[in-house]
């Protein structure tokens, strides 16, 4: 299976309205395959471009590491990008299909979603050396790292989301959820995991201390993105071929409002009180205030934004 056309790639941008927030959304075009810093400036300024690294053909997605790192895959080359902060980039051939990516926050472990293995590699932040490898589910995609070393992987085939002992390298769970989970976010305040079920059009809301499901919440057509706001009050999905983003209200579980934005949106990533949604068919990224709840603008960007990481990153993104 070729990536090019199905599965997320990096693309975004970050716009500055309201308070000053640090931090940037980071930016990578499958077809031009380079990735862009986007800063969020103080003031009126709309953005304000950073350094631009040029990385190999068709990334996928994007996971941030501490200090500024970046890392992205590459499920047709084989392959994984390592951008440090100073932009310098390495590339590191990978077994498999790499696709989802999970950093760990002491900086030495990478996670790897192994697409057409259904294994997640573990492998040094620093080498890209293999360390270790743990069956999943089929066709692993979104990986999420949570408390007390468990990794969130979901296995888009098997309607499951695995989780993973990652001292051990070990499967410990599989939990059921809806069809096709494609994205998840873990929330570090209520212990839970959110998941965007593609084909059931909904999202599943794990209890991560008891592994199970507590909860399913319908949203739009094909949920693509999920992210969590910095305060856990909302979470954010994607609903690609409905044009629009839920808001779902994570104390009362139920979508507070549904925001149009562009064509076949699918990434989404928080930065302060901004959401930043790529949409894949309009060459755009939309930008919603999270306090009204409402997209603010749009942004063009190169042909066929799918997704996102902002650095640094709001609860539940880039595994941190």
């Amino acid at each position: 299976m070729r990536f090019s056309r199905h599965l997320a790639w990096i693309v975004g941008l970050a716009l500055a309205a309201g308070p000053a927030v640090a931090g940037s959304v980071w930016v990578a075009s499958q077809q031009g395959a380079r990735a862009t810093r986007i800063e969020r400036p103080d003031g009126a300024r709309v953005a304000e471009v950073g350094a631009a690294v040029a990385v190999a053909p068709s990334p996928a997605v994007v996971a941030g590491g501490p200090g500024g790192r970046l890392y992205l895959s590459h499920p047709d080359g084989r392959a994984i990008t390592a951008i440090a902060a100073d932009g310098a980039s390495r590339h590191w051939p990978v077994p498999g299909q790499p696709f989802g990516l999970a950093a760990d926050p002491d900086g030495r472990s990478l996670y790897v979603g192994d697409w057409s293995g259904n294994r997640v590699l573990r492998v040094s932040a620093e080498t890209g050396a293999v360390e270790a490898e743990v069956a999943v589910g089929r066709d692993p995609a979104g990986l999420a790292l949570g408390a007390n070393g468990r990794l969130y992987v979901a296995e888009r085939e098997g309607r499951s989301v695995g989780v993973v002992d990652t001292a051990r390298m070990v499967r410990i769970a599989g939990i059921p959820v809806g069809e096709g989970p494609f994205a998840l976010a873990y929330d570090p305040v209520r212990d839970r995991v959110y998941v965007a079920n593609v084909r059931s059009n909904d999202l599943t809301v794990i209890d991560a201390g008891a592994l199970k499901p507590v909860a399913t919440v319908p949203v739009g057509a094909s949920p693509y993105g999920v992210a969590i706001s910095p305060d856990g009050r909302r979470v954010v999905v994607t609903n690609q071929h409905a044009g629009t983003v839920s808001i779902v209200d994570a104390e009362a579980l139920t979508v507070t409002a549904t925001v149009p934005v562009g064509r076949y949106p699918e990434g989404v990533a928080i930065l302060g009180d901004r959401a930043y949604v790529a949409n894949w068919f309009s060459d755009d990224v939309s930008v919603i205030d999270l306090a009204t709840l409402k997209e603010t603008g749009r942004i063009p960007v190169a042909e066929g934004p799918r997704t996102l990481v902002a650095d640094p990153p709001a609860r539940g993104e880039g595994g941190r």
